[in-house]
């Protein structure tokens, strides 16, 4: 039991940095300990070494079958939000593969590339470990976290730091709670996509919003009815800032914002009661 809990949170942010959900990631995690209870831990040399390979190898297993059941899903599917205010980089070396912008990224690369990917940047495997542990040959392992690397670099803006973000979601939700269509313009990249996550739960926009006008218009739309009696918390999910929008005390909406130079490039609203269950009971 120590031994599989000094390790745990390394194996959690494992699991959830390639499926993207921190159930699937505890519930994985569960099948992990079965197998090391029922294995012959005595002929293990390296227990860690051991249990990242069992928990990227049942990863990608679940990945697959997860993607299955994304195909069906009711609107846009958008990554778990998980709380990083006590743990920031969630057992890794670094926070790497954590924030929602990199995560829907990895959404487009095949699991054990995303694997691949997760072992190195996030926890410096060295490719010889991630190769054995992916069972594929040192070169592809190489090849593999190259082939990540090019495509999240390719396809996203450079960050801006973590005080502009949560700037920039603090003058986004004052704006948008006000219904300020030229705020909103101000703050948005021009070709801004807003992503709302119900899965069918609740009530959500089915389709992303995309460009500027179009998102504030939006937004200012719905800007009375929504904005009725909520309060606005704050908290760190996947290492940025949140905001938490509760109303009767009960958080119904995970806030958050991806933002570059050119302003806030994504708004992603986090609705599905089932993903954000976990954080309402955060501050």
């Amino acid at each position: 039991m120590a031994v599989f809990e000094s390790v745990r949170p390394r194996l959690f942010g494992i699991a959830y940095r390639i499926l993207s959900s921190s159930t699937e990631a505890e519930d994985l995690l569960q099948d992990v300990w079965l197998r090391w209870q029922a294995y012959d831990r005595t002929t293990v040399a390296d227990p860690g070494a051991f249990l990242a390979t069992v928990t990227t190898r049942l990863a990608i297993n679940a990945l697959q079958s997860a993607r299955v059941r994304r195909e069906t899903y009711v609107g846009p599917w958008l990554p778990e939000p998980v709380d990083t205010s006590a743990d920031p980089h969630l057992g890794a070396e670094r926070g790497e593969a954590l924030g929602f912008a990199v995560l829907l990224l990895l959404e487009k690369l095949s699991p054990t590339e995303r694997a691949a990917y997760v072992l190195r940047e996030a926890f410096d495997y060295p490719y010889r470990q991630i190769a054995e542990i992916i069972e594929v040959s040192e070169a592809a392992a190489r090849q593999l976290v190259s082939r990540a690397r090019k495509r999240v670099v390719s396809e996203r803006r450079a960050p801006v730091n973590g005080a502009e973000q949560r700037r920039l979601l603090t003058a986004f939700v004052a704006a948008a709670r006000s219904g300020d269509l030229a705020a909103l313009e101000k703050l948005l990249a021009a070709d801004v996509i807003s992503y709302s996550d119900g899965g069918g739960a609740v009530r959500a926009s089915r389709i992303p919003v995309i460009g500027a006008f179009r998102v504030a218009k939006y937004i200012r739309a719905f800007a009375d009815r929504f904005w009725a009696g909520v309060e606005v918390g704050w908290t760190d999910v996947n290492g940025q800032a949140a905001a938490l929008l509760r109303r009767d005390g009960e958080v119904f909406t995970v806030l958050t914002v991806n933002a570059s130079d050119e302003g806030i490039d994504e708004v992603l609203w986090m609705m599905n009661p089932a993903k954000i269950a976990a954080l309402s009971t955060a501050t």
